[in-house]
């Protein structure tokens, strides 16, 4: 009886088992360029602010925030342009947002917390507005938003002026100080460590002995909470395949059973949600609305979004790149102001990070393909 013997593939030769090259791995994920991008802004701004105070403790809190209030935006608008649309009427629905919590607060008399959440079931209303008419006329999101960046900046003009004759609405710092919903959007969280960490002296203190640092703002817990949700969603949820199913190929999406239409409302939902969030923020700490608040914000969210490594196409991109493409434009508008250099050298770097973004992550997915 003869034995027979069955001769096993070598493991190197399996495809399966085959070592990717870490950096090539890297280069697949859609957020390596703001990743890498944040590494050179931070370099050069260590060397060119270096003894400026940009990377104190106040001035990393200075930056941190700024990119915070871009980055709520940035992390709704990465989302929505995964599922392969876009939402222009994003700034001005934060001009919308601040007034429709300012009027009925200051003008009526309501309780701020009510006129807060009016603001945001108003704005849940206009999100589900914006996708619905999309979804059903079929007309490109880009011109059904267009056409709502008007309307909310007209409604916030006209109503504003129609009930105080102005421009602006004052008078809710007073009305934030005795209510218990305006501090989730308003002052610092963690005052009480940042107390003790000047006790120890591990943080500078005023002549007064209290820390020159009080407390992290809650901007930038605001925008944490958002990224780690956003994130999960994305990676570990069937509603995070369902939304790059959807900016992949629509029609395949439908074919497999995902409820396209509904998956694109939550997300336009998120993106009214996300501004009027913002809204809150400013309105809280100013103690007041201005209609012309959040105008280009829709802009500068796209271009977060963009330098995150998100496709202009649909279907690919990351909530933690559009972390680090608000990381880069906080950190540099804040370094420009460190540096002395002329802030209106901002909008040409803004202008070129998009070019440059836009480029790589095109040579990024052409290698990615090529991979497959």
């Amino acid at each position: 009886m003869t034995e027979h013997t069955v001769s096993a593939v070598p493991a190197a030769d399996d495809e399966r088992l085959r070592r990717v090259h870490p950096l090539k791995a890297a280069l697949k994920r859609p957020e390596f360029g703001a990743i890498a991008g944040t590494i050179l802004v931070f370099a050069f701004f260590s060397v060119a602010a270096s003894g400026t105070g940009m990377f104190s403790l106040a001035g990393i809190l200075n930056f941190l925030e700024v990119s915070a209030q871009l980055g709520i935006l940035a992390i709704a608008a990465s989302l929505l342009m995964i599922g392969g649309e876009f939402d222009l009427s994003l700034g001005s629905m934060i001009g919308f947002a601040g007034i429709l919590i300012a009027i009925p607060a200051v003008q009526y008399g309501w309780p701020l917390w009510l006129a807060i959440t009016f603001a945001f079931a108003s704005a849940v209303l206009i999100g589900w507005i914006n996708g619905y008419l999309v979804m059903r006329t079929g007309l490109p999101s880009f011109i059904v938003t267009l056409g709502f960046l008007f309307i909310l900046r007209g409604l916030a003009i006209g109503l504003t002026r129609l009930t105080t004759g102005r421009t602006q609405v004052s008078g809710l710092q007073e009305l934030a100080d005795h209510d218990w919903l305006a501090p989730f959007f308003s002052g610092e969280v963690f005052t009480g460590l940042f107390s003790w960490m000047a006790a120890q002296g591990w943080i500078a203190t005023n002549f007064a002995g209290n820390p020159s640092v009080t407390g992290v703002p809650v901007s930038i817990v605001w925008w944490v909470v958002l990224a780690a949700a956003a994130t999960w969603l994305l990676l570990y949820t069937r509603f995070g395949n369902w939304i790059f199913a959807c900016g992949g190929d629509v029609n395949a999406a439908r074919n497999v059973g995902v409820p396209v239409m509904k998956v694109k409302i939550l997300l336009f939902i998120f993106t009214a949600v996300a501004a009027t969030i913002f809204a809150c923020l400013q309105v809280m700490d100013t103690g007041s609305a201005d209609t012309t608040r959040g105008l280009l914000k829709e802009l500068e969210a796209i271009i977060a979004v963009v330098i995150g490594g998100a496709l202009l196409t649909g279907g690919y991109g990351s909530a933690v790149g559009a972390v680090f493409g608000a990381l880069i434009f906080g950190t540099v508008q804040m370094g420009i102001f460190y540096t002395g250099v002329n802030t209106d050298w901002f909008k040409v770097f803004l202008g070129a990070m998009l070019l440059i973004a836009v480029l790589f992550n095109n040579y990024v997915r052409k290698k990615a393909l090529e991979a497959k």
